[in-house]
């Protein structure tokens, strides 16, 4: 297995990853719609995506947003995407995916990685074995939709 940093010219491997992890979280396929907002991550340098490949075949992806702490004035990342493809689950790749997302914020001295997942994602049993803590801070969101 090669984990590596997505390019633009990585995103035909991408798209159906994507739209995978989206339908896995119950949204319709729309692969117009995420090549386009995959572009714009890339193009704007919005976000860090790694791409798990077996034998040249884009198997799985996890994708990182940047945040700051104030308190602490570091740098972090939210770790808001993490897919492997049914067909290579539990064979390692999504901890190889975190590994190298830990291993980003190592080398780029930064403060850590969040995650942000559904409460019945049943990998939650996996981001504690790889180290991270449930946070036991209330967390609130507002959205205008």
């Amino acid at each position: 297995m090669t984990i590596i940093k997505a390019q633009i010219e990585h995103l035909d491997h991408l798209i159906p990853l994507f739209d995978g992890y989206r339908m896995f979280y119950k949204q319709p396929s729309d692969f117009y719609a995420a090549k386009q907002f995959l572009f714009e991550r890339l193009k704007n340098n919005d976000s860090i995506i790694f791409i798990a490949y077996i034998e040249n075949k884009a198997i799985g992806f996890t994708q990182l947003y940047p945040l700051f702490s104030s308190v602490s004035m570091e740098a972090m990342y939210l770790l808001n995407d993490l897919y492997v493809g049914s067909n290579y689950r539990g064979e390692g790749i999504g901890e190889a995916l975190i590994n190298k997302a830990k291993s980003y914020c190592i080398e780029n001295n930064l403060k850590g990685l969040a995650i942000q997942t559904a409460a019945n994602n049943p990998a939650q049993h996996l981001y504690q074995r790889l180290g991270f803590e449930k946070d036991p801070d209330l967390h609130f969101f507002w959205t205008n939709k």
